[in-house]
């Protein structure tokens, strides 16, 4: 099963791809995600990472808790949403496009 494979080459893949995924974590910490809710009274912002950096509140909402609540849930849904998102193109991007998750289901 393992005939020819060479474990020095093997090797070098790994070093490779660990390499490349410490490029990708660094380079996560610098992007910067937005998602915004009710038409933008509540902004929250959160790095490459997932680490929520920024949160901006409308002092309008400040006496309505419950409106407060529900758009800055909104709000945080959709950043991490698009935090997963990038996470997901940068992990495909870094393997060359191939999409290990795309068939290979051995239907037909």
């Amino acid at each position: 099963m393992f005939e020819g494979l060479n474990m020095g080459d093997l090797g070098k893949m790994l070093e490779e791809v660990q390499k490349k995924a410490k490029e990708l974590e660094e380079r996560n910490e610098s992007i910067e995600l937005t998602a915004r809710s009710g038409g933008g009274l509540v902004k929250v912002t959160a790095n490459g990472k997932g680490e929520i950096i920024d949160i901006e509140i409308d002092d309008s909402l400040l006496e309505d808790k419950e409106a407060l609540q529900i758009l800055l849930i909104s709000a945080l849904n959709d950043v991490l949403k698009m935090v997963e998102e990038n996470r997901k193109s940068a992990a495909l991007g870094m393997m060359g496009g191939l999409n290990p998750f795309a068939g290979g289901s051995g239907q037909s």
